[in-house]
């Protein structure tokens, strides 16, 4: 039986996870491909550490040329993350004709269009399925099952920490700062936790998702990109109150020649199927004008899951090797040529619905005033809730609008802030309620 060799950088958890899969399943694997797959080397700076693993004499490497340069490897697996040398690695490999399987969701959200050409140049394939969501098979989905879909949106909750703490927050009534430090504890959370709580990992994997979706090649450092750390508990408690719930939310859509790619918290109706995807769990859902609305769910993160989605990219490609075919789908699923540079819409044009939390001092009139500087930039209200009365105290009032500009409302916030019956800075969320 033929035989092909595989290279991994990086002996991570993922890293390891892939290795133990490939092992585990081997036959398996095998059997479905025609081909027998295996881990000719592993390169890594750390080769002495039990990963609780046993390797031939000699797989493991601490020389990433020993991956990079050996002919006899036709696939490289890249899991060290970030931007480099993991770039300077896969276009090493692509340059050596090697295809190359990657998780690197960053490294392809800011260098892709570096990327992309390099391995047609060479006609190499660059597949990335545990990029977006571990486990869960959405790229190939786009790819394959649904792509003859013209999609108009996807929305996805693509954080495990973020969903863990806004899920805590929200069934317990925690505070932020308690759950991320209980998170960090139980290893969902990182040391250095900036990637994921400010929202960054999510705008790189949205990144993806609207190129995939859309056909456009996306500038990462202009997706509008918010976190979780200025949620309070009050804000979750008040969601309950409409009868919605709090998700960090990245949001791509298309309309006509414009494109919207946002990442921020947002409130979703409770009666939602994203709305209950709770704990570390991920889930994207797309609309496409054929197939309707979609919803893909499962862990997003975790040796096991993204080691799945790893192998199954191997797979791929080894199947194409073995047909004598290479590059039958570009890493977008469209034409090199057809991939277009759609307009970014501007924040300050989206509409849509909004929640306002105005801290007020308790006194007759400031309701009048709040309504009213709201009315000058033809925002209106839906709902209102004013919780406790204590005169000359400050308390909270929070505004449920209707349709509005984002720019009409940090306008009138802008003003409101400035008025001495505001006590502090005044707070705002978005709303997404109409998700066909």
């Amino acid at each position: 039986m033929k035989e092909i060799k595989i290279g991994l950088i990086g002996f991570g958890t993922i890293g390891t996870g892939v290795a133990k899969l490939l092992q585990a399943n081997a036959g398996l694997i095998a059997d479905k491909v025609g081909a027998m797959v295996t881990l000719k080397k592993i390169a890594d700076l750390d080769v002495t550490t039990d990963r609780g693993i046993e390797l031939p004499p000699g797989t493991l490497t601490s020389n990433v040329a020993d991956v990079l340069d050996d002919p006899e490897i036709s696939v490289v697996i890249e899991l060290i993350g970030g931007y480099e040398p993991a770039k300077s690695f896969v276009l090493r490999a692509i340059n050596n004709g090697k295809h190359v399987v990657t998780a690197n969701k960053a490294l392809l959200a800011l260098h892709g269009e570096e990327i992309y050409p390099a391995a047609a140049a060479k006609g190499v394939q660059v597949l990335f399925e545990a990029a977006v969501g571990g486990g869960i098979p959405v790229i190939s989905a786009i790819l394959g099952n649904m792509a003859a879909n013209n999609f108009t949106t996807v929305l996805g909750i693509l954080n495990g920490t973020c969903n863990y703490i806004l899920t805590r927050m929200t069934q317990e009534g925690a505070d932020f700062g308690d759950v991320l430090k209980t998170a960090q504890e139980l290893g969902y959370a990182e040391a250095d936790p900036t990637f994921d709580i400010e929202g960054v990992d999510t705008a790189h994997k949205l990144a993806l998702l609207v190129s995939l979706c859309f056909g456009t090649k996306v500038d990462f450092n202009a997706i509008h990109t918010e976190g979780i750390s200025s949620i309070s508990s009050a804000d979750i408690g008040f969601a309950r109150d409409f009868g919605y719930k709090i998700k960090l939310l990245a949001i791509g859509k298309r309309t006509g020649d414009t494109v919207e790619a946002r990442v921020h918290p947002t409130m979703i109706p409770v009666n939602y199927p994203l709305a209950d995807v709770d704990g570390v769990f991920n889930a994207i859902r797309f609309t496409g004008d054929f197939i309707g609305p979609v919803m893909f769910y499962g862990r997003g993160a975790g040796m096991d899951p993204t080691a799945s989605a790893v192998v199954g990219d191997v797979i791929e490609i080894a199947r194409n090797i073995i047909a004598g075919v290479s590059r039958r789908c570009a890493p977008l699923g469209y034409r090199d040529e057809a991939v277009t540079t759609l307009a970014l819409k501007p924040m300050g044009e989206i509409e849509g619905k909004y929640y306002l939390r105005f801290s007020a001092v308790d006194k007759p009139g400031v309701l009048a005033k709040i309504s009213g500087a709201l009315g000058k930039y033809d925002i209106s209200i839906e709902s209102m809730i004013q919780k406790g009365r204590s005169a000359g105290e400050s308390v909270p009032i929070v505004i449920m609008t209707h349709e509005a500009r984002e720019k009409d409302i940090r306008a009138a916030l802008e003003e409101i802030d400035t008025f001495e019956l505001i006590s502090e800075k005044s707070r705002f969320i978005r709303i997404e309620d109409n998700l066909e």
